[in-house]
């Protein structure tokens, strides 16, 4: 009698896809959680800065025996600013001494930072085209500027507008 009602396809116990449900949602809790969290090295200067402050600005009248505690230097990773640096560069892409020195002028103002991500974005209405130009454009970053890009993980993207030969790079920084 029980056989008459079997379909043939096992079973789903609701208890088994609760645990899923339970450990997916479990998993989205711990990345917005890790998400929210700040710059470690930004929140100890930030720390650090005001006992520096404190410490120069103390009364005058200290004794030369006092030494000045030092400051705490940060630990932990280096963060990646939430904001990107939008820089454009056109050109054709067997241009590589002009691209290089539009690229080098473009960053200039950010000279001394170290690029943590590179997104570029290459403008074609092919896809092929428009993201094997960004691609041509990631390869001279590093030529552009060594000490900015070294290490840099760069992605190559497309951008369907009716532009080619130009490229749009979203540059996020290392924090501090």
């Amino acid at each position: 009698m029980r056989d008459r009602f079997r379909t043939g396809r096992p079973r789903v116990r609701s208890a088994h896809l609760a645990g899923w449900l339970f450990a997916d949602l479990l998993l989205v809790l711990a990345l917005v959680a890790m998400g929210d969290q700040g710059d470690p090295v930004a929140a100890a200067r930030a720390t650090a800065t005001p006992a520096a402050t404190a410490t120069a600005t103390a009364d005058a009248s200290a004794t030369a025996s006092e030494t000045p505690r030092p400051t705490p230097t940060p630990t932990g990773p280096r963060g990646v600013e939430h904001d990107a640096v939008t820089v454009d560069v056109t050109g054709d892409s067997s241009d590589t001494a002009g691209l290089v020195a539009q690229i080098r002028a473009a960053t200039e103002r950010y000279a001394g930072r170290q690029a943590a991500v590179v997104l570029t974005f290459g403008s074609n209405r092919d896809p092929g085209a428009g993201q094997a130009y960004a691609h041509t454009v990631n390869g001279l970053l590093a030529q552009a500027r060594p000490e900015m890009f070294r290490g840099t993980t760069t992605r190559d993207f497309i951008s369907l507008t009716d532009n080619p030969r130009h490229a749009s790079l979203e540059i996020y920084f290392y924090t501090g």
